[in-house]
C-alpha cells in the first residue's frame, strides 16, 4: 500500500469519475481499483468511502455492487465530520448516510433480496428527511420514493434516472 495525499486522492477520484462519464467505464472502474489498491483497506476513511460508492456504480453485476456498496457503508463507520470538512466544510458524514442506505437497498432489490432492501429504505428514509430542501435532498428522497415502488412491483430493473 502506498501513502497518498489526500488532495491527489479526490484529484484521481475525480479524473476517474470523468473517465466514466466520457463512457468508459471500464477505464473508470480500472482507474478507482487502482486507487482502492493504493489506498488499502486501512487507509484514510473518506477515500475508501469515495472510491467504493463510485466502484460500485461501475460494476457489471449487481453482486459486485453490493459488495462496493458495503465497503462504502462500513468506511463511514471510521468517518469523522472533522474529517469530511477537511475535504469540504459544509459536509457532515450523517448527510452521506441516506445515499449509501439507498445504493445499499436498490443493489439488494436488484438482486431479489427484499429483505435487506426493505431494511435499508427504513433507515435511508428518515435520514433522508433530514436532508435540505436542496437538489441533493430533493435527489435523494425522489430515489428512496422510486425504489420503493420498484419494490413494491417486484421490480428487479436497474433504477432509471428521472
Amino acid at each position: 500500500m502506498d501513502t497518498i495525499d489526500a488532495d491527489e486522492a479526490m484529484a484521481n477520484v475525480g479524473r476517474a469519475l470523468a473517465l466514466g462519464r466520457a463512457g468508459d467505464r471500464s477505464a473508470a472502474r480500472d482507474a478507482l481499483t487502482e486507487l482502492w489498491d493504493r489506498v488499502g483497506d486501512t487507509g484514510d476513511a473518506l477515500h475508501r468511502c469515495t472510491i467504493a460508492h463510485h466502484l460500485a456504480d461501475l460494476q457489471e453485476s449487481v453482486a459486485d455492487e453490493v459488495t462496493w456498496d458495503r465497503r462504502a457503508l462500513a468506511a463511514v463507520a471510521d468517518l469523522s465530520d472533522e474529517r469530511v470538512q477537511r475535504h469540504h466544510a459544509s459536509l457532515q458524514v450523517r448527510a452521506l448516510l441516506p445515499s449509501l442506505h439507498l445504493n445499499l437497498a436498490d443493489g439488494y432489490r436488484r438482486a431479489g433480496d427484499v429483505a435487506r432492501a426493505r431494511h435499508h429504505l427504513t433507515i435511508a428514509a428518515p435520514l433522508a428527511a433530514e436532508l435540505p430542501d436542496d437538489g441533493y435532498g430533493t435527489m435523494i428522497r425522489d430515489a428512496i420514493a422510486r425504489v420503493t415502488g420498484l419494490l413494491d412491483t417486484g421490480s428487479r430493473e436497474p433504477l432509471a434516472a428521472p
